[in-house]
Parts: structure tokens; sequence; C-alpha cells
């Protein structure tokens, strides 16, 4: 079955990602394709890493646009596609080899109206990112949340950094909702699954994803994951499920065991948990150790948000409550 994929990236200050994006595509074959780069309202704009790349790169759309969030660049960048699916990435991703053949396969293998990918970590990646991907991945965090693979807890759902859809589908759905600040991603593919598109994961169209290596940002973006689980929750009733309980109840019991006196010990055990967990995903010590760091900062930052949220939802009685004042872009 031949197909054409338009990949569409939002781009909010991110050159030197671009960068690396754009030559991670030149060892992309065999599938036609065309990439389209929507320039959200950037001061430090990456078109002259597209021009220097489009004499290698089959068909490049370059778009500016105001600042409008990376919902609104998604959707902008949508209405100039021409491909039988989009496909959705973050610019801080790189592909590797094979990338859009395993997305081509998998769509005719399944049938598929929609799907994700996985993320990953390149071996180029800095122990903090390494460590960082391991939190966002790892089944003893809320890396199961996420849906890197398929769960008896919880229905695989793509996210915006390796989404692809039908473009007639997208249409149909309206895009991604450009009022919400996080968890548009999560909206979306609820949407998806109830208007009974065909969804599922391609395991082999895995993506290398550079995450934040500050450990206060990397808070911030979950803590404000745990939020928007809750404003789903209102838009999507029933949609929470135990899983996403989990790091909140770790969070309470965590702050239980510290008042205790045991906390010290439990969480100890805990992380010698995690760090032979992390040893035995192939990572080295050092980067084990802060694996632990980052799962500890990864659990407390999503359950002290959906804490929050919570709270403020269910017992102060207000509206959707306020993120961290962050960028959109993560």
């Amino acid at each position: 079955m031949a197909m054409k994929l338009s990949i569409i990236v939002p781009v909010y200050n991110r050159p030197d990602e671009v960068r690396e994006l754009l030559e991670s595509l030149r060892a992309q074959r065999e599938v036609d394709y065309e990439l389209i780069i929507v320039e959200d309202g950037s001061e430090r704009t990456c078109k002259q890493e597209v021009e220097l790349m489009r004499p290698n790169l089959k068909h490049i759309i370059y778009m500016a646009i105001p600042n409008a969030g990376p919902s609104g660049a998604r959707n902008f960048g949508s209405r100039a596609a021409t491909g039988d699916y989009l496909i959705f990435l973050d610019s801080d991703v790189t592909l590797p080899e094979g990338y859009l053949k395993e997305v081509e396969h998998g769509i005719c293998l399944d049938g598929l109206d929609a799907f994700g990918g996985p993320d990953a970590a390149s071996k180029d990646f800095t122990p903090m990112q390494q460590a960082i991907n391991y939190a966002m991945t790892s089944p003893l965090t809320t890396g199961g949340i996420r849906g890197g693979r398929a769960s008896g807890m919880e229905q695989f759902k793509p996210r915006s950094f390796n989404l692809g859809c039908r473009r007639s589908l997208f249409q149909r759905l309206g895009g991604f909702d450009e009022g919400m600040r996080f968890g548009e991603d999560i909206d979306f593919s609820l949407r998806l699954i109830a208007s009974g598109a065909r969804v599922g994961l391609i395991p082999k169209a895995f993506v290398y994803h550079k995450r934040r290596v500050d450990l206060g940002k990397f808070f911030k973006q979950v803590h404000n994951s745990g939020i928007a689980r809750i404003h789903i929750e209102t838009r999507h009733p029933g949609s929470t499920r135990l899983v996403h309980w989990l790091p909140a109840l770790f969070t309470l019991l965590s702050a239980l065991c510290i008042l205790s006196g045991l906390g010290s010990t439990l969480l100890l055990l805990l992380g010698i948990i995690l760090f032979f967990h992390a040893l035995g995903s192939g990572l080295e010590p050092r980067v084990a150790g802060l694996a632990v760091v980052a799962s500890f900062v990864q659990l407390w930052g999503y359950g002290t948000g959906f804490i929050r949220a919570w709270w403020g939802k269910h017992v102060m009685k207000e509206g959707e409550f306020t993120a961290f004042k962050d960028n959109f872009y993560q």
C-alpha cells in the first residue's frame, strides 16, 4: 500500500535541536513524505538550518506564525499537509534509520487509523538525559501511564512527541484543543478512541527524545502533567484509572513515612530497587544512580500536581487549576 506521510514539527527557539532532527531525516529512505516545520513565534528561528538542509531532503515546507503554542502550531501545519497520514513529532527528537518504514509497515499490518511509538535514549545522550529517559519510560514510575507499551492497567494512548493519524480523521475531529496548555495529546487520543478509530502502538517506530536536563524544569513538567490529568477527567469523565492515582498515593505515603521517621528506610529500599532495575535496563552505575533521583522527582512531581489539582477541584471547588507558569514546549 503506497501512501504519503506528512511530518509536522512545531518549533520554539530550538534551532540546534531542529538541525539534529533534520540530519536524522536524511536516513529515511524509500518512503514518500513531506516535512512541515512550523516556527511558533521563535526569537531564535531555525530557518537557516532548514535552508541548509533543503538540498538533502525530499520536500520541506517552512512556516512562521505568531506564538500560538504547540497545539495551534500543529493544527496550522496540518492545514498545509497533503499526506494520507500526519505524523507529529517534537522538535527535540531524532529518528533512527528506518523509522518511517516501520510506521508504514505498522499502519499497513494492523490497518491503523492512528498510532504512536515509544521513545528511547540514544547512545549520545548525556547521563542526565539517559536518567530522565529511564524515569519517563520505566514501568516502576509513571512510564506505565505514558504508554510506552501496552498495559493491562491502562489503554495505550499516543503522545504528541510521536503521534500519527489519518489526515481526514484528524480534520474530522478538529485537531488538538488549542485551549489546553497541557494534556492536549491525551485529550486528542481519548477523542480518537471515542470515535471508534483503530488506534495502536507501533513498537519499532520509536524516536530518541532529548528531554529537559534540569531537574527543576523536569519537576515542573511532570507536575503540570499531574494537574492535566484532573483537567482531562473533567473533559472525559471516567478516564482516570487507578494507575493515575499511584504517584499521588506514593507522594502521600512518602510524606507519612518521613513524618513518622520511617521515611529514610522505605525510600532507601525503593531507591535500591530502582537502582538495580536501571542497571538491568542497561544503564551504567553512575547513570543508574541519577535515574533513581530522576524517578523520585518524576513520581513526586506528578503526584503533587495531581493532588494539587484534585484538591482545588473537589475541595476548593475551583475551575481548571493553574499550572506552573512555564513554556508550552517541553
